[in-house]
């Protein structure tokens, strides 16, 4: 395993980062960075959100290797440092979503070469909620997993929503799948955007972190997807919708403030879950992990507890 480079400085994370390079079964590199812990329960696979990157979950690391897991983080395909798939690099794009349990799979194996602890627990993130769902219908092999605002819907009013798969579908057909969508920005919001009317949390201090990692480091971030990117993104979530949840205990966080994701899909979803349980988060938006200190306090120790709960 080739090492890969961690910014330590913006990240807050435990010392002890271990950072690789990864190849996946179609030669596309990865960046995947993990953390031990001392008598570990077990291992935690951290999947993040459409334009994030490790460092992002730094502060959440902290939290779980201090509750015993050891951590297992990747770079999903095009964003972060792993390889980008799109000239401007800006632009979020993938061929197929089921490319990225390509990835998953070059995860669960360098889990299985670094020796990291059994069992296995997923922790995953908006556009991870969509990735990590495929992968647990797929028989990723975790006793429990933990989702936070989970990309089972993209959010938008059914004109929009009409609108945007038949652009995308058409942008597809001509060669443009590849261009950046239309009306979408060529940088992250947090660093062109307020705020005071951001939708991703309700505090200051943490969009003040994303703010300074994105302005440290600007080549982690990304920015809109591509045509193709959203066209796969709905044919993906509309056909996790059609399927019954697998048998996994979980946990699933919601905002009440929720404006990216779909949130009827997740209630949905959720009421279906024979082993599976929705906490509805007052006053919290799309960052259900970084949110006010008390809401953030209290989704951590109910994941603690959650993965403690299926040693």
């Amino acid at each position: 395993m080739t090492t890969a480079p961690f910014f330590t400085e913006i990240a807050e994370a435990p010392s002890g980062a271990e950072s690789h390079w990864l190849t996946a079964s179609d030669g596309v590199r990865l960046r995947v960075v993990h953390w031990r812990a001392q008598a570990a329960k077990g291992t935690v696979l951290l999947f993040p959100g459409r334009t994030e990157y490790i460092e992002k979950y730094g502060r959440d690391v902290a939290l779980l290797t201090e509750a015993g897991f050891a951590v297992a983080v990747i770079d999903w395909r095009g964003q972060g440092l792993s390889d980008r798939l799109s000239a401007p690099e800006y632009i979020g794009h993938v061929e197929r979503f089921l490319d990225f349990q390509k990835d998953v799979r070059a995860l669960c194996e360098h889990v299985k070469a670094a020796d990291l602890p059994a069992p296995l627990y997923l922790l995953a993130h908006s556009m991870g909620g969509a990735i990590g769902l495929r992968a647990l219908h797929l028989g990723l092999p975790v006793k429990a997993a933990a989702f936070s605002a989970p990309m089972w819907g993209i959010e938008m009013p059914t004109a929009l929503r009409i609108f945007a798969r038949v652009a995308s579908t058409f942008a597809c057909l001509v060669g443009r799948g590849h261009k950046l969508a239309a009306g979408r920005e060529t940088e992250t919001v947090v660093m062109h955007g307020e705020f005071m009317d951001n939708a991703l949390t309700n505090d200051l201090e943490q969009w003040g972190y994303m703010r300074d990692q994105a302005n440290a480091h600007p080549e982690l971030t990304l920015g809109g997807p591509s045509y193709r990117w959203i066209l796969e993104a709905m044919k993906e979530t509309d056909a996790l919708a059609r399927l019954a949840p697998p048998k996994v205990p979980t946990v699933t966080f919601l905002g009440d403030q929720e404006a990216i994701v779909d949130a009827e899909r997740i209630r949905s979803k959720m009421a279906e879950w024979t082993d599976g349980t929705l906490v509805p988060l007052r006053n919290a938006k799309h960052e259900t992990l970084m949110e006010l200190p008390v809401t953030r306090d209290f989704v951590f120790k109910t994941i603690i507890a959650h993965f403690a709960a299926h040693p």
